[in-house]
């Protein structure tokens, strides 16, 4: 009697535990108000610049002013890389002097190789460098890594990408195989530290790219954790698109005397064409094939909220004949990658994504970002939005909205 009771109570506290965190978690949302209830959608309205090319910044170096080893030059040079972006231009000196930085920067703005090209110096002058690279989604990470190879070619200079979707396993051995550069999302690299096969404390470099993003994602613990875990003496770099109270408490906390660079206008690309289009429930979809078909659609990425939503839009989609992949987090990383690459090399016409592909993905010549249903922020648009009109070229950005 006394064992069924005790069950009884373990029951029922448990009962009661789940019924309590469904009201915190129905509270914690509930509140939260709807994109449309938020952004005022004449935002998401702005035609391009008349010539559809945004003045440039001064830039006051080229590439051989900053004193790289001759086979970085050498492979610089092969990538046609002859002047910086103003990120580059403004942030390589002070990493080569190792300045902790902050630097703000809009999507597409080549601050990827702001940061990589000083770090690769840096390891190829003292072979007993480390540097970790921390980045908000799998694809940032994975992006990251495949420009690190691309600059490091015959350097002997080598990394180890770390994130969740892919074996662990397979990362542990790349691991212990000894590399200067790892590069992960924040929490692929904790599950790795409680393994003890990642020691923070070896490392005296480290990058947060697109820092925001991760805060907004809720990793501002595992952040912190791997800043206190790093040597005090260390070279830190921050690179964001903005400065929320967030990243400032974390800057007056783990950097030294920083310096602040920004090659940001905090707005959208004036080479993106924007407009909205009013559609009501019923002829939403209706309305989306009509665009599709029109023959300037080349490439389109497609950005809807939910996965489900994702999933169903991308089967609507190939049902009518267009030919459409999807990308989302419950997709395993082959799954996503092997989507992105269809989508990079044209052999699908459509991307269909949640906001995982909002940040770092650099793909050529996307012609249209369409927001099939709407941000939840005004940043989440511009971010959004930034997969277009990339390298001075147009780009087009439609919001569907609801009908007055």
């Amino acid at each position: 009697m006394s064992r069924f009771n005790s069950y009884n109570r373990f029951k029922n506290n448990r009962q009661s535990n789940k019924k309590r965190n469904f009201y915190q978690f129905k509270g914690k949302f509930s509140s939260r108000k709807r994109p449309s209830d938020r952004i005022d959608v004449s935002m998401f309205v702005k035609k391009s610049s008349a010539n559809s090319i945004s003045k440039p910044e001064a830039i006051k170096h080229v590439f051989s002013d900053f004193g790289f080893s001759e086979k970085l030059q050498h492979n610089l040079k092969s990538r046609n890389y002859l002047v910086p972006t103003p990120i580059q231009d403004q942030a390589i000196d002070h990493i080569i002097n190792g300045r902790d930085i902050i630097g703000l920067a809009d999507t597409g703005t080549g601050k990827t190789a702001a940061f990589l090209l000083p770090m690769i110096e840096k390891c190829l002058k003292s072979r007993n460098q480390k540097v970790l690279i921390v980045a908000p989604t799998r694809e940032l990470a994975i992006q990251i890594d495949d420009e690190f190879k691309k600059f490091t070619d015959s350097l002997g200079l080598y990394s180890a990408i770390c994130v969740g979707g892919a074996p662990i396993y397979r990362q542990i051995s790349n691991l212990r195989r000894g590399v200067n550069f790892v590069i992960g999302t924040p929490g692929r690299l904790k599950d790795l530290n409680k393994r003890q096969v990642l020691n923070f404390a070896t490392f005296k470099n480290v990058v947060l790219d697109e820092i925001d993003r991760m805060l907004d994602m809720g990793f501002i613990d595992e952040i912190k954790k791997i800043l206190t875990d790093m040597p005090r003496a260390r070279q830190s770099l921050f690179f964001s698109a903005t400065i929320p109270p967030k990243i400032q408490e974390l800057s007056q906390q783990f950097l030294i005397n920083p310096v602040t660079v920004q090659a940001s206008s905090g707005k959208t690309s004036a080479n993106i064409d924007q407009d909205i289009v009013r559609v009501d429930r019923n002829n939403k979809f209706e309305k989306l094939k009509d665009l599709l078909i029109l023959n300037d659609y080349k490439k389109v990425l497609i950005f809807s909220e939910t996965k489900r939503d994702v999933e169903k839009l991308t089967e609507d989609l190939r049902e009518y004949g267009f030919k459409a992949d999807s990308i989302h987090g419950d997709k395993r990383q082959s799954q996503r990658q092997n989507a992105l690459y269809r989508f990079k090399q044209n052999q699908v016409q459509i991307l269909v994504a949640t906001d995982v592909a909002a940040r770092g993905l650099d793909i050529e010549n996307i012609t249209h970002v369409i927001n099939y249903t709407l941000p939840h922020t005004y940043d989440d648009y511009v971010h959004r939005i930034g997969r277009t009109g990339r390298k001075n070229k147009k780009g087009f950005a439609l919001t569907f909205v609801g009908a007055n």
